[in-house]
């Protein structure tokens, strides 16, 4: 049917490239022209045109089922080969992927986000660094040492002679079991 179609489109001085007329193909610089300014027809050259209006229409009909055909065979070769339409999907999808990854926008964007990346992971190990040192320093200083003087004192004399070098979380357990462990002494206030 096809071939029927374009052997008959070429005898009438269609193009052969593709299969289509080209000599009744109008440009867009006529299309415009012809638009603008309307061109007053003989019934002869009405004719014609109408006789020419058919014969597109007719082969328009004709390759949509050509085009038909095709698709249906190609639905038929993909089903033979075991291609789904997730396969399909999955395939686009790669495609459009690798498409979107080899432009330069995709590139540049992935450097700049490459980099952003780097700056704050070093921020951050910078920041770390920082509350660290704040940290060693906080536990260096007077106040800090004196605290834990009185601490470990009170270890001493509620938790009696347990060794030295618990750490402070155990310092402070004991010192709150021990505190739980005294009875409570009631004031009563005067009354006179």
């Amino acid at each position: 049917l096809f071939r029927s179609t374009q052997s008959s489109m070429e005898a009438e001085g269609g193009g052969a490239e593709q299969g289509l007329p080209t000599e009744h193909v109008p440009s867009e610089e006529n299309v415009g022209a012809k638009e603008n300014a309307p061109e007053i027809l003989s019934e002869e050259e009405q004719e014609e045109l109408k006789r020419e209006l058919e014969k597109v229409e007719e082969e328009i009909q004709t390759l949509t089922q050509v085009l038909a055909a095709k698709e249906h065979y190609q639905a038929e070769i993909k089903k033979k080969l075991g291609i789904t339409t997730l396969t399909e999907l999955k395939q686009n999808i790669s495609k459009g992927f690798q498409d979107v990854a080899s432009t330069t926008a995709y590139k540049k964007t992935s450097e700049t986000l490459s980099q952003a990346g780097q700056k704050a992971s070093a921020a951050l190990s910078t920041v770390g660094s920082v509350i660290s040192k704040k940290l060693e320093d906080v536990k260096n200083s007077p106040t800090f040492k004196s605290f834990e003087e009185k601490v470990e004192t009170l270890k001493t004399k509620v938790g009696g002679t347990k060794p030295a070098g618990g750490d402070f979380g155990e310092v402070l357990n004991s010192a709150a079991n021990a505190s739980a462990s005294e009875p409570l002494i009631e004031h009563k206030p005067d009354t006179q």
